[in-house]
């Protein structure tokens, strides 16, 4: 090892990237701290790892190898044991009769290339590769998508010794620093328990002392475990070699995914990674593929109110808008549209940012602003794929807008999104981006508001009466045979009172009237009173009380996501 580092130190100090008293100090801190010479020479911006292998190559005559376009054969990969892949850093990438090539990030290392040939009674030829793509690719190799799943399982969890998290932080914070079995089942767990408690983030937040881990349920966040600090950077960095990120980057965001199966369920985790004070942040969405197939009628949306929606979506041509702020449910809304639709007969594409359900049968196109591709490229390019429906994850432009309404023009179907607070708002919201208010008219359907409210644990729901001046203020007349209730709290629903979320939503549907007020650029309050009164359009407050009527959810929870009525 030691020859490793005097050969990169004498190759940086004679292309003058370093002095040497630099790489003594940090020569010194490797041996103190059992670090990675390499590695800290990237960290600390001495040369890129690409420039680092680059320098290497040339100076000891020794090829270098892209992993990354390089297709691994796990059979060949399996002839080095994983435990010394893991220890040594290294991985087999081909076999040529008695001779077997391996990728190292050091290759002067005599005695992981003297273990190996011991082991396999082979001959060793090493190759150079980037550190971070051989850790990546021992992932791959060694932890495949389908053992991640199995590990998974939760027969497998519940009979091991280690299916408690503290037990299985404990044996994190007591390894040697070899085995990555204990921070494996540590983010097992974790998983495990977001999924069956039905969350739909992981909150992984460093902080002074301790790596806080939030679970957010039903649209709140509950603190769930606070981990020791000491478990941050093997567990973050499991999680980043996980979901592809690049592991010796930590001070710019990342995103990355990966997926898990479950109790039947397939499960996308979206990740994302901020740099913060006390090291990195870690969020990852939980995309759950079986709330795709469920349908319309099962989002929790009133009958009357959907009927409408489901006239609009077998129009061949014209824009369907879903309106609502973050985290409303307007994704979902979106893709289960997408999967009643997605038939071999028709083409289907999107356009996102991010793609948040991956669906099988439909093209999509991830929005990426540093090459150019935005919604408004990413659109125009796709109108020349002859589509037949397109959904635009969110329309935030006039170019997006203006392409957007001339596609459902043109015999397109197409779906999008906007953030006001009602239908109505919508159109108004469009017209202030710069889009004609005749091109409005002609081309949006129908508009859908939308919000989210947590349902009643059914269990230990108490009925209650409500105060008549209450529901004078909420100028609402219950029927007689409406019974509220209130949230209690019991084991099944963690003492919240509630246990999942349901939609409630406001359908504008656009007829010749509406048509003529949006042109004449009328105010939404008036395109809104229309609707209400002639059109029988039931607002997101009124659909949110008469769920609560219904004992669905509580008058409490409609008051505060409908506050802006």
């Amino acid at each position: 090892m030691g020859s490793f580092r005097q050969r990169i130190s004498e190759l940086l100090i004679e292309q003058r990237l370093a002095t040497a008293e630099q790489l003594a100090s940090m020569v010194a801190e490797a041996s103190q701290q059992g670090k990675s010479f390499a590695k800290l020479l990237i960290e600390r911006n001495i040369v890129p790892e690409g420039r680092l292998i680059e320098l290497l190559s040339k100076e000891l005559g020794m090829p270098m190898i892209s992993l990354t376009k390089y297709r691994l054969d796990p059979k060949v990969a399996s002839l080095v044991p994983e435990r010394l892949a893991r220890q040594y850093g290294m991985i087999a990438i081909s076999k040529f009769g008695d001779r077997l090539v391996v990728a190292m990030a050091d290759p002067l290392n005599i005695f992981a290339i003297d273990d190996l040939k011991t082991l396999a009674q082979i001959d060793i030829n090493p190759v150079l590769s980037p550190q971070s793509e051989i850790l990546r690719a021992i992932e791959q190799v060694y932890t495949p998508e389908s053992a991640i799943a199995a590990s998974l399982q939760p027969e497998i969890v519940a009979k091991s010794e280690e299916g408690n998290l503290d037990t299985a932080v404990a044996l994190l914070l007591n390894e040697s620093g070899e085995q990555e079995v204990p921070v494996v089942r540590v983010i097992n767990l974790l998983v495990i328990e977001a999924m069956r408690r039905h969350a739909s983030d992981i909150h992984l937040e460093p902080m002074q002392g301790t790596l806080r881990v939030r679970f957010r349920i039903d649209g709140k966040l509950i603190d769930s475990h606070r981990l020791p600090l000491a478990v941050q950077n093997p567990v973050l960095t499991r999680l980043k070699i996980m979901s592809g990120m690049n592991i010796t980057e930590w001070r710019i965001p990342q995103d990355g995914r990966f997926k898990v199966r479950l109790d039947d369920r397939e499960v996308d985790f979206r990740v994302s990674l901020l740099p913060i004070t006390h090291g990195g942040k870690v969020v990852l969405r939980l995309l759950d593929q079986s709330n795709l197939s469920i349908g319309l009628d099962h989002l929790g949306f009133m009958p009357e109110s959907i009927e409408r929606f489901k006239v609009a979506v077998k129009r061949p041509y014209g824009m369907i808008l879903v309106t609502g702020p973050t985290g409303s449910g307007k994704s979902t809304t979106l893709y289960s549209i997408l999967n009643q639709l997605n038939q071999p007969t028709k083409n289907l594409i999107t356009v996102e940012d991010p793609v948040e359900y991956q669906v099988e049968g439909i093209t999509q196109v991830q929005v990426n602003p540093e090459v150019g591709l935005t919604f408004s490229t990413g659109l125009r390019a796709l109108l020349r794929q002859s589509p037949d429906v397109v959904m635009v994850g969110e329309i935030r432009d006039f170019e997006t807008a203006d392409i957007a309404m001339k596609a459902s023009l043109t015999g397109q179907l197409v779906l999008s999104t906007l953030h006001t607070n009602d239908a109505p708002s919508a159109v108004t919201r469009l017209i202030d981006m710069g889009v004609e208010p005749f091109l409005v008219a002609s081309s949006v359907s129908l508009i859908q508001a939308q919000r989210l409210v947590r349902k009643l644990c059914q269990k230990c729901r108490e009925p209650f009466r409500p105060d008549a001046k209450l529901l004078e203020k909420l100028e609402y007349k219950p029927d007689s045979k409406a019974v509220f209730y209130k949230a209690a709290g019991c084991r099944f629903c963690n003492n919240t009172g509630h246990r999942g979320r349901s939609g409630i939503v406001e359908v504008l549907d656009i007829d010749e009237h509406i048509r003529e007020l949006i042109v004449s650029r009328a105010p939404s309050w008036e395109i809104k009173n229309y609707a209400v009164e002639k059109l029988g359009m039931v607002t997101l407050r009124q659909d949110g009380l008469e769920k609560a009527s219904r004992g669905m959810t509580t008058l409490e929870e409609v008051v505060a996501v409908t506050a802006e009525e």
